[in-house]
C-alpha cells in the first residue's frame, strides 16, 4: 500500500501535467495565430509599401503626405482621397502585387473562403469546403447576387473580363473562381461585398 503522501504527490503531478498540456496546447495554438497574423501583415506591408511607390513616383510626394493633403482639401473644392488613385495603374508596376482577403462566418470560427487579387489583373476566389457551400452557376442566389450584383456589371465596362470556373471533383459545385483582365480595386471590393453576401445567405438558409 502507497502512503497517504506518495497518492497525494501523485494526484499532485497529475494534476500540474494537465495544467502543463491546457498551457502548452493554447500556447502552440497562439503562436499558429501569431504566425498568421505576421503573414498577413508582412503581405499588407508589402502592399502599401507598392502603393507608396506607385504614388510617389507619379507626384514625388509621399502617400502619407498626398492623403493629409486631401484630408485637408476636402470641403474646399470637394476633393476626395480617391481622386489620386483614379489613374490607370502601369503594368509593370502592378506586377507581383498580391491582395489577398478572407472571408469568415459571423461568429469568426469558419474560414468560408479567400480572394486573392494578383497583379491587379487575376482575380481568385477559392470556396473552403465546397461541398458544404454547395455553390452551382445555375443557383438563384448565386445569380441574383453574385453574377446580376457583381460580375454583369463589371462586364459591361471590361468587355475583355474573362471568367473561368474549377468544379470540385466530378461536381457542378463550384470550387474556384477566376477572373481576369479586371484592374480596379473598387470592383475587386464589389466581388469581394458580393460573395461575403452570398455566403451569408447560404448559411442563413442551412
Amino acid at each position: 500500500m502507497k502512503s497517504m503522501d506518495g497518492q497525494d504527490k501523485e494526484k499532485e503531478i497529475e494534476k500540474l501535467s494537465k495544467v502543463l498540456s491546457t498551457i502548452q496546447n493554447l500556447y502552440y495554438k497562439k503562436k499558429e495565430h501569431l504566425d498568421e497574423l505576421q503573414l498577413e501583415i508582412t503581405e499588407l506591408k508589402e502592399v502599401l509599401n507598392h502603393l507608396n511607390s506607385i504614388i510617389s513616383d507619379k507626384s514625388f510626394h509621399s502617400a502619407d503626405e498626398i492623403y493629409h493633403k486631401a484630408l485637408n482639401t476636402v470641403g474646399k473644392d470637394e476633393i476626395s482621397v480617391e481622386n489620386y488613385f483614379q489613374e490607370q495603374i502601369p503594368m509593370e508596376k502592378a506586377k507581383g502585387t498580391k491582395i489577398k482577403r478572407k472571408i469568415f462566418s459571423k461568429d469568426d470560427k469558419d474560414l468560408l473562403c479567400v480572394l486573392n487579387f494578383t497583379d491587379f489583373n487575376h482575380i481568385e476566389i477559392k470556396f473552403i469546403d465546397p461541398d458544404t457551400r454547395n455553390i452551382k452557376e445555375t443557383s438563384e442566389g448565386f445569380i441574383s447576387i453574385f453574377l446580376r450584383g457583381a460580375l454583369i456589371p463589371i462586364k459591361e465596362k471590361y468587355p475583355e473580363m474573362r471568367l473561368d470556373y474549377i468544379h470540385f471533383k466530378d461536381s457542378n459545385i463550384i470550387e474556384k473562381i477566376q477572373i481576369s483582365n479586371i484592374t480596379s480595386i473598387n470592383d475587386y471590393d464589389l466581388i469581394t461585398s458580393k460573395i461575403r453576401e452570398l455566403l451569408n445567405l447560404i448559411k442563413s438558409e442551412k
